[in-house]
């Protein structure tokens, strides 16, 4: 067998934001606030910044990142407006969207993780994010499949960056030729093909006409029978 271990992204890839609980959220904050509500990117990462209170990095571990999910929400009702039942409001925003059915599975992903896993692949995740990377795989009953879950909060660096990619082979004991990849962000995909991955582009939306380009996360199954 050419390859020995498939390594997946986790948003995008494996899963997605449940639509209900993020609907919950915007509605639930304009509600309190008074006024229409929406998270953009950069809103976002002002709020992350703030929230670490200048630590590097933001969490080490489930208790930290849960403390810096509290002052997440607690900074982000401050940021609308919400002064009236500040605390306990951000405690109602965490309880419910952190790590809480705030992710679902694409339709296709158990049966891919099991084809994998049934062939002998050594599986693991590879995903800009926090300490919760294995936790919230685990609440969805995939990360039985997984026995390496490298989140760059942990390694210190992120896609595409080599660091991350390099932890995750030594983790598996496999080198970059002997291993898939699939993300559904671009950069990543070209940079993990850059260290030697087969790597692929999940696009959903896209026709997939490109070699290293998928549309479904079955197409790799097709590839390696091939």
């Amino acid at each position: 067998m050419k390859y020995k271990a498939i390594f997946f992204d986790r948003d995008g890839t494996l899963t997605y934001f449940n639509p209900e609980k993020e609907a919950w959220r915007n509605k639930t904050v304009a509600l309190w606030s008074g006024k229409p509500f929406e998270l953009s990117y950069e809103k976002m990462m002002n709020l992350f910044s703030l929230s670490s209170e200048g630590r590097n990095p933001w969490y080490k571990n489930l208790d930290d990142e849960r403390e810096f999910s509290k002052r997440y929400y607690r900074n982000l009702l401050i940021g609308e407006g919400v002064a009236e039942n500040l605390d306990k409001r951000a405690e109602l925003l965490f309880h419910e969207l952190w790590c809480n059915n705030d992710r679902l599975l694409f339709a296709e992903t158990v049966e891919v993780l099991e084809y994998f896993h049934g062939n002998g692949y050594k599986m693991g995740v590879i995903s800009d994010t926090s300490p919760s990377l294995e936790y919230t795989l685990q609440q969805l009953g995939v990360s039985k499949y997984f026995t390496s879950f490298t989140a760059s909060s942990l390694v210190g660096a992120g896609k595409p960056s080599p660091i991350i990619f390099n932890a995750a082979l030594d983790a598996q004991g496999v080198t970059a030729a002997e291993s898939l990849y699939v993300d559904d962000y671009k950069l990543e995909a070209d940079g993990a093909r850059e260290q030697g991955f087969t790597s692929f582009l999940i696009d959903r939306s896209g026709d997939g006409k490109d070699p290293w380009t998928i549309v479904n996360l079955k197409q790799i199954i097709d590839f390696v029978r091939e």
